[in-house]
């Protein structure tokens, strides 16, 4: 399954170390087919505030992602982004081409039917 680096970056700071950081991170990711998705401005905010801007990279599965972020390349240069960027970074396993949020729903209300709640959930409709 498909999983995800994403970053939130809050406060960057323009800085050599950024720049060095931008022209070395593909070559750590090239051994675990990590590729960027999405690459900071311009973005719409639709809903909310969202200060900064946001990264994701994708890789075939989450062990890949785990191992690109804890290998001995990445762990060189991560200290070139920590130093100027402040952020929150994540990893995330995606879902398949046959997710279906209506069967996540029905779950939903399953586990809460058998503990006895489902206060705040209707009867139907989206959640």
């Amino acid at each position: 399954m498909s999983a995800f680096g994403f970053a939130h970056l809050r406060s960057r700071r323009h800085h050599s170390d950024i720049v060095e950081y931008l022209e070395r991170i593909q070559a750590t990711l090239d051994p675990f087919a990590g590729r960027f998705v999405i690459h900071g401005p311009p973005t719409e905010v639709l809903e909310g505030n969202w200060p900064g801007s946001m990264v994701l990279i994708g890789f075939p599965t989450l062990a890949e992602a785990h191992a690109w972020y804890n290998s001995a390349a990445y762990q060189d240069i991560l200290r070139l982004r920590t130093e100027h960027i402040e952020g929150d970074v994540l990893l995330i396993e995606g879902v398949g081409p046959s997710y279906d949020p209506a069967e996540r729903a029905r779950g939903l209300r399953a586990d809460a039917a058998g503990q006895g709640g489902g206060a705040g959930l209707p009867a139907s409709g989206p959640a």
